[in-house]
């Protein structure tokens, strides 16, 4: 137990097989805003609590290619971390399974760090028998087996992202498709079956930011049922992007020259976002462009 008066580092000590996916939960940690250090010397840990900030947390990796790596002593010395009341000590333990490992290995073509010149399996047989006592006492086992990469990202998010932002960027753009399409758009909405203000007298020479304009798209009988569909999907999907760790999600809105429709649609999709609680930034690529007939016919 730690005492709340006290200000408290939180560390969190990552171990595991080789192969298994410590690297991979380290650099999540590191999203996560946790100072994340790999094969760091057990002997200078010492010197690393306590130093800086105290309320920062601090996620070690190590593993049987670590300095000084003897597992009976690592126990001995995070138990004294325990018993201390400026900080919290956590253990998390990333395994799998033999055989899968030993195909990683084989596909990846490199050498288990305890192999020796022998088959991967023996190295593999080796390193778990060296790290048993450290998977007994792990708070947290994490068996990755049967995961792919997303899933462990998932994973050590779930347990240890409760204090941190890890914030998707989400951007909502428009653009025109007759000015080419959009290299990066992860969501992509055509637009083009709504009716299109650049035949309309008045309208041409304005943009979907315009009322006149926005209020021609929004009486289009086809608008309303189909916006709020797309607008019903993006609200279910980006929570899901988010949670396999995607850093940036890019929505896009086209129209064919896009300055009317796709702008239009753009801002009013933002706007509904921003109500459900995400924070878009929006982009219109061709909004400065001129009005062009021979594009709006293509």
């Amino acid at each position: 137990m730690t005492d709340d008066s006290h200000p408290t580092q939180r560390i969190l000590l990552v171990t595991g097989l080789s192969g298994a996916g410590k690297s991979t939960a380290l650099q999540v940690l590191e999203d996560l805003g946790w100072e994340a250090i790999d094969n760091f010397p057990i002997r200078l840990l010492r010197r690393l609590v306590g130093e800086g900030d105290e309320n920062a947390r601090l996620a070690i990796g190590v593993d049987s290619r670590t300095r000084g790596f003897v597992p009976a002593k690592i126990i001995e010395l995070f138990k004294k971390y325990e018993t201390r009341a400026d900080t919290e000590v956590t253990t998390m333990f990333i395994d799998c399974g033999s055989g899968e490992l030993e195909r990683r290995y084989n596909e990846t073509r490199r050498p288990h760090p305890m192999a020796r010149g022998r088959p991967a399996h023996d190295g593999i047989k080796a390193e778990r028998e060296l790290l048993e006592p450290l998977r007994r006492w792990a708070d947290i086992v994490v068996d990755t087996t049967d995961y792919a990469t997303n899933q462990l990202q998932q994973t050590v998010r779930e347990h240890f992202g409760e204090d941190a932002e890890h914030d998707m960027t989400v951007t909502v753009s428009s653009f025109g498709f007759a000015r080419g399409m959009p290299p990066l758009a992860d969501l992509l909405f055509d637009m083009r079956f709504l009716d299109n203000p650049h035949w309309i007298e008045g309208l041409r020479e304005q943009t979907g930011l315009d009322e006149p304009v926005g209020a021609h798209i929004a009486a289009d009988p086809a608008f309303a049922p189909a916006f709020a569909k797309i607008v019903e999907l993006l609200k279910e999907v980006i929570p899901r992007y988010a949670a396999q760790g995607r850093s940036y999600l890019n929505i896009a809105f086209g129209c064919t020259g896009g300055r009317h429709r796709s702008v239009y649609s753009a801002e009013r999709a933002a706007e509904v976002l921003r109500e459900a609680g995400f924070s878009p930034t929006v982009i219109h690529r061709n909004l400065g462009s001129r009005p062009a007939d021979p594009l709006e016919r293509r």
